[in-house]
């Protein structure tokens, strides 16, 4: 059982190197990497009581996990730099938690950039500007925008929900190139996965889960795919945030975050769960720069709950 466990482990790993459109499996097990690590860990500790030779061997194998598992939960030491840039990520989830609530808990934030998702064209905040160009995103920004570009107008399957903006913004006298990221969702609603005992209804119930999260990662591919072009060809510094509908580990995840700073698991501490409809940990909001941007802060506020989604809040260092 524990040797199954660590190739179930190993095969979420193997999402670093092999894309959904080959092999999807391995981003579906990224989902199940909160049971399959807690599982491996209790496994380990019944070696352990069991005076077993063998847990020697599981410790020094599950060593290859604990930067996969600060994805999902880290205890960064607190940060000692100024921050001179604060950046807020929230999905508002089309402000059905009360628009007004969420102005006043933005402005209130007094944030230098926001990056908003599933936006509807209702949301005006005091201080920053925002134009609302694109259908589900907007950022809003105390900086000047140079220029702004719609990355996934050209995509083959033209879902509404996925949407990118790469827009350069001119911070303190510098350019930096901003993607606000809207992945397709996944079209799963709570109902989809609310098991009721019944074993026919239950398995038909997973099979409709999995017959539409297959096509999505497939999806997500020539997404990230487009994103990744632009960020290798970005002339300048850049922030990747947004939701991503793809937790910690997943194939979205490493493409976007290669060569990038994943802020959380720099500073963060404690659980970086974002979205919490589901009784059940996913981490699917992230703020990605490059390495000249240094972060001093990162939090997910889990005391606000005018969305499904969290707010994701950052500081960093810029010169």
């Amino acid at each position: 059982m524990h040797l199954g466990v660590l190739f179930l482990l190993i095969g979420v790993l193997l999402n670093a190197y092999v894309p959904p459109k080959i092999f999807p499996w391995f981003n579906l097990l990224s989902l199940g990497f909160p049971i399959l690590i807690t599982g491996y860990i209790i496994l380990t500790f019944f070696w352990i009581f069991s005076w077993k030779k063998r847990v020697f061997v599981f410790m020094f194998l599950g060593l290859f996990f604990l930067n996969p598992v600060k994805r999902w939960v880290n205890y960064s030491s607190e940060s000692k730099e100024t921050a001179n840039l604060k950046i807020v990520s929230f999905n508002i989830r089309s402000g059905k938690g009360g628009i007004d609530k969420i102005k006043d808990y933005l402005d209130q934030q007094n944030a230098d950039i926001i990056f908003i998702q599933e936006e509807n064209g209702q949301l005006k905040l005091n201080d920053l500007e925002g134009e609302y160009s694109l259908p589900v995103i907007r950022l809003y920004s105390k900086y000047k925008i140079v220029s702004r570009k719609n990355l996934f107008e050209n995509l083959s399957d033209g879902d509404i929900t996925a949407q990118c903006e790469q827009i350069d913004l001119e911070i303190k006298g510098k350019i930096y190139r901003v993607f606000n990221v809207h992945l397709e969702s996944f079209g799963v609603v709570k109902s989809m996965v609310k098991l009721n005992g019944n074993n026919v209804e239950d398995e038909q119930k997973i099979k409709n889960v999995v017959k539409k999260l297959i096509p999505t990662f497939k999806a997500h591919q020539e997404q990230v795919q487009v994103i990744r072009e632009s960020i290798d060809n970005s002339p300048y510094p850049v922030i990747v945030a947004g939701d991503f509908n793809s937790v910690p580990n997943s194939y979205e995840y490493y493409k976007v975050s290669e060569g990038l700073k994943d802020t959380f698991y720099e500073v963060g501490r404690g659980s970086g769960t974002s979205f919490h409809d589901y009784k059940y940990p996913l981490r699917i909001d992230y703020i990605f720069t490059s390495e000249s941007i240094k972060p001093v802060s990162y939090k997910v506020d889990h005391d606000i709950k005018l969305s499904d989604h969290f707010p994701v809040i950052a500081t960093f260092k810029i010169n």
